[in-house]
């Protein structure tokens, strides 16, 4: 799938992104929301990105992780009628689609889980679910990660990878280009390996990315057959080091990352809409260092939405805790302010400067001059024919620059 060499993300929280009530009730009879976002289609374009990685549009209770029918829009959203609509305009701008695929778990909500705990051990739907039956307290559904409104699927059985496979199709044919798989971490490889290949016998050209914080990566490709996996160790490496003063461990990432890139291409970023925002995490004038290692490492780059404003937000530990990096957009690019026209800007610059070196996609990073408060790296593409040389300064003020071979600067802050 050579699009994916091309391929770099805006990637948005629609519950958020529209203004949807996420723990209230929807008092809009009907909402449509999902229109919201057809303004910005053209900021996309603009800011120099092809692709749109939306995350939960399926119905569910919430936040949009704890699914209720992933054969149906999230009504807070709108209808499928309105994605079928987002989906055309993304296409007629060239932009591609990526949905977002809860399958280690359902809500607590979802008629299937009634359904398994009414008809009992033996009942035909008794395997789909992980479920305890002899439990001191009656029979008690397995969870994700201690949240007992998010009930785990039964990855063992085989109607849940024919399940999972049918859902995938069914989107993949109302035109989406492929997914993005939640907590992919938490599922046996072996189970998207069962899944995978079925969905590609109709989707080739279907990217797949898995949500892995940490561990094995390549080995978690390898086994899965998942095109690529999220590089939250090189995430975390580029805002601590800046934050920390210690590019010794953006170099040791970027290391492990070349190894990775042996293997295959991480899905790279520096915000998504589980962490603190980069401007609150580094600062402002330290992000755009963020942005010049996100865009001149190899890597399928993604820029979570409003990122690329300077919007700031901190995700707190807590009921509520991701609604600061989870914001509603304005209602069109025209309503944007000064400062986040200047940010906009920086990163359109730097978007471009990928664009024109396509080759980075897939380029080996080799250290020239590292201390705590300074590191120049080269990138060289995977056949030796061309570099760029980048240098990250954070000893007083933050700056980068990056040139081409010749010297000739390319970029400077």
């Amino acid at each position: 799938m050579g699009w994916v060499e091309h391929a770099i993300w805006w990637h948005v929280y629609p519950l958020g992104a529209v203004g949807a009530p996420v723990r209230e009730p929807d008092a809009a009879p009907a909402p449509h929301r999902l229109d919201r976002l057809l303004p910005w289609l053209d900021h996309v374009v603009a800011l120099g990105a092809n692709g749109l990685l939306l995350g939960p549009v399926f119905a569910s209770s919430t936040h949009g992780y704890d699914t209720t029918d992933h054969y149906r829009v999230d009504p807070r959203l709108g209808t499928d009628a309105d994605l079928d609509r987002l989906l055309a305009a993304a296409r007629e701008r060239g932009l591609r689609v990526l949905l977002d695929g809860v399958f280690h778990h359902v809500g607590a909500e979802h008629p299937l889980v009634a359904q398994v705990l009414a008809e009992g051990r033996d009942g035909p739907r008794a395997g789909l679910l992980r479920v305890d039956w002899d439990h001191p307290d009656g029979p008690r559904t397995a969870d994700f990660e201690g949240h007992r409104a998010l009930v785990a699927l039964n990855h063992d059985d085989p109607a849940v990878a024919a399940y999972v496979t049918d859902v995938m199709t069914h989107w993949l044919d109302r035109g989406v280009d492929g997914w993005r798989l939640d907590a992919a971490y938490a599922v046996p490889p072996a189970f998207w390996a069962r899944v995978l290949p079925a969905v590609r016998e109709r989707h080739p050209d279907a990217w797949v990315v898995g949500e892995v914080i940490h561990g094995d990566y390549a080995g978690v490709v390898a086994a899965s057959g998942m095109d690529s996996v999220t590089q939250y160790e090189l995430w975390k490496a580029v805002w601590s080091s800046l934050l920390d003063r210690n590019f010794w461990e953006l170099d040791h990432a970027l290391g492990r990352h070349t190894t990775l890139l042996e293997a295959f291409v991480p899905q790279t970023f520096v915000g998504n809409h589980d962490v603190t925002r980069i401007a609150t995490q580094v600062g402002p004038e330290a992000a755009v260092l963020a942005l010049v290692v996100l865009m001149t490492v190899g890597g399928v780059p993604s820029l979570y939405y409003g990122d690329e404003l300077g919007w700031t937000g901190l995700k707190e530990e807590r009921e509520g805790g991701d609604d600061a990096i989870r914001p509603a957009l304005p209602a069109s690019p025209a309503d944007l302010d000064d400062g986040a026209r200047a940010s906009l800007a920086v990163h359109r610059e730097l978007v471009a400067l990928r664009r024109r070196h396509a080759w980075l996609h897939t380029a080996r990073t080799t250290a020239d001059e590292l201390s705590n408060t300074r590191y120049r790296y080269t990138a060289t593409s995977a056949d030796g024919a061309h570099r760029l040389h980048v240098e990250l300064d954070v000893t007083d003020a933050p700056h980068a620059t990056v040139r081409d071979a010749d010297g000739t600067v390319l970029f400077a802050r």
